[in-house]
């Protein structure tokens, strides 16, 4: 078990970060999905109040930059534009929402569609009152069997191994069983609950020494891929390069209204 004697500080709507710049938020997107009306509304935000840009991270989330605080909170009217853009649905579990998926499930390619789950796990998680308490550095990592997302280190998650079904992810380097995809969400809420309850002042479940359960990795799940290349994956779907990862309204006007944040600080366009 670690010994650390601090919570972690990852930055939140209600946590945020004073950066020499101005306060840093952070918001969640689990699986990354958006639509362009909504980064639009945020970046109406960024301008009014903060730097005019929305940043992307490394963990398919948004970042707002240089916003105003008062003792170290934002303004309420700050923390009311950025709520009617809709992207703080969950405030109690807002710093806990990290859930990074495989950004093409469900477009093209990878062994089954891996949004129905994403959604569900995120409603499991937020109707659990006691996972508001988890670090804000827990990850969720699901790869929808392409191996896009199987190098990344993580506390939960889950490796499709065919169309109905995944293993289970229990920390960075162990597996769980080989389950119905239709009981994952459930199955990785319970692992995350049983966390919850052990980890003391740990904030992954690497720091845990024998938490959860142990399997062979299934072969099916030893798999690795990278990014897909910029410009068009399929017609309808592109990858589009975000100069610094940083977004401004001239790109986002050009984009389809539905979009992915990617971890790899870049956006999926998909004109349906």
């Amino acid at each position: 078990m670690t010994d650390r004697t601090r919570g972690d500080l990852c930055p939140g709507v209600f946590r945020p970060w004073p950066a020499d710049d101005g306060a840093l938020v952070r918001l969640r997107v689990p699986g990354g999905h958006l639509t362009r009306t909504t980064l639009l509304a945020l970046l109406d935000v960024a301008e009014t109040y903060g730097d005019g840009r929305v940043h992307l991270t490394k963990r398919a989330n948004l970042q707002l930059r240089a916003l105003p605080s008062i003792d170290g909170a934002l303004p309420d009217d700050v923390v009311e534009a950025i709520r009617a853009t809709g992207l703080l649905p969950h405030p109690a579990h807002e710093l806990v929402r990290n859930v990074l998926v495989s950004p093409l499930t469900g477009l093209v390619g990878g062994r089954a569609d891996l949004r129905p789950i994403t959604r569900q796990l995120d409603e499991r998680m937020c109707a659990t009152p006691s996972l508001a308490d988890l670090s804000g550095r827990f990850l969720l990592v699901l790869d929808d069997g392409r191996g896009d997302l199987t190098s990344r280190s993580t506390d939960l998650g889950l490796v499709a191994v065919s169309a109905d079904t995944a293993q289970l992810r229990v920390g960075s380097d162990r597996w769980g069983p080989v389950v119905p995809l239709t009981e994952a969400a459930a199955r990785l809420t319970e692992l995350a609950r049983d966390f919850q309850e052990v980890r003391g002042a740990a904030w992954h479940v690497d720091e845990v020494p024998g938490f959860g359960p142990s399997e062979q990795p299934d072969p099916r799940a030893l798999v690795s891929s990278g990014p897909p290349g910029y410009g068009q994956v399929v017609p309808g779907v592109a990858h589009v390069p975000i100069e610094g990862g940083v977004v401004g309204s001239n790109v986002a006007c050009t984009l389809g209204e539905q979009l992915v944040v990617t971890p790899w600080k870049s956006l999926l366009s998909v004109v349906e």
